[in-house]
């Protein structure tokens, strides 16, 4: 991962544009190629960013307010669009190697979603067949790898509550899923007991199919709610 601390403004130029003005952030580069730019608040949230695919270029762009060389970066995504990032000033810019990460333990529900929705892998639709539980990739195991009734592979995504970084999480699963010729085409599936509306909206930007899991109906048991007896 590499750390920048700079003066930068940024533009993102595609289906939207948007503008950000001069000031000091924080500029994320990441082994997956994802860049992303942050301010001092906003929790974990960047103020803007590119999802892999996409590729970073480095050049010049004339001089800043001292008479020093101004550097642009360009990051394009296979959509076309571009994240560019003009840079007054760096006061810090480290790389370190993280390794791979084991990823987020899951919660009691969450792992155990995830064995009764293998256990009744019909659930996402007819003709549906497990493949494995806990597929593993290079950036950490895909929930459900499964096969659809047309024998085409498919991804799933397993959250007790769908928000947008499951979504993003599912998204680098099938980039790389999609990079074996043994598995590709891969679709991916999110499958929680709630779905935030912008994590819907990134899905199904992204092609990815939501489903909404009745947990209490995967167990087996029917909902005694609005019951007297």
């Amino acid at each position: 991962m590499r750390l920048v601390i700079a003066r930068c403004r940024v533009d993102y130029v595609g289906r939207l544009t948007s503008h950000l003005p001069m000031a000091r952030r924080l500029l994320l580069i990441k082994a997956d190629g994802s860049v992303s730019i942050h301010a001092d608040d906003r929790a974990y949230k960047p103020l803007n960013w590119m999802s892999p695919p996409c590729w970073l270029s480095e050049t010049t762009d004339g001089e800043g307010p001292d008479g020093s060389e101004q550097q642009l970066w360009v990051v394009t995504n296979k959509a076309g669009e571009e994240l560019r990032i003009t840079i007054e000033e760096i006061e810090h810019d480290s790389s370190h190697e993280l390794g791979i990460d084991p990823g987020l333990v899951k919660d009691g529900v969450e792992a155990h979603l995830q064995e009764l929705l293998a256990e009744h892998v019909e659930t996402l639709g007819d003709g549906y067949t497990l493949i494995r539980r806990e597929y593993m990739t290079a950036i950490g195991p895909v929930d459900l790898l499964c096969r659809n009734a047309d024998g085409a592979t498919v991804a799933v995504e397993i959250k007790r509550r769908g928000e947008i970084d499951g979504v993003e999480q599912l998204t680098r699963y099938l980039e790389l899923l999609n990079r074996d010729p043994l598995l590709a085409p891969v679709t991916g599936v999110f499958a929680a007991q709630q779905i935030k509306p912008q994590a819907k909206t990134l899905a199904t930007d992204r092609g990815i199919r939501c489903l909404i899991l009745d947990y209490e109906a995967l167990r087996g048991t029917e909902s005694t709610e609005f019951r007297l007896f």
